[in-house]
């Protein structure tokens, strides 16, 4: 198995990775947005954002 970062083979420590630097490199592109997942629902973020506004709109 390859590494999916760089290609090179990965180590049985840091599988599917090759090291720790590629791991890290992988764990920064979650935390970052470089991967998502695409919503099937075009109006997921409108839903969100009324829901924001509804919540705010109530008295505590």
């Amino acid at each position: 198995m390859s590494c999916p970062i760089c290609g090179e083979d990965s180590v049985k420590q840091f599988r599917p990775f090759c090291s720790k630097r590629c791991a890290d490199i992988d764990l920064a592109k979650w935390l970052n947005g470089s991967y998502s997942v695409p919503s099937q629902r075009e109006d997921d973020l409108d839903d969100e954002i009324q829901d924001d506004v509804e919540v705010k709109d109530r008295p505590h």
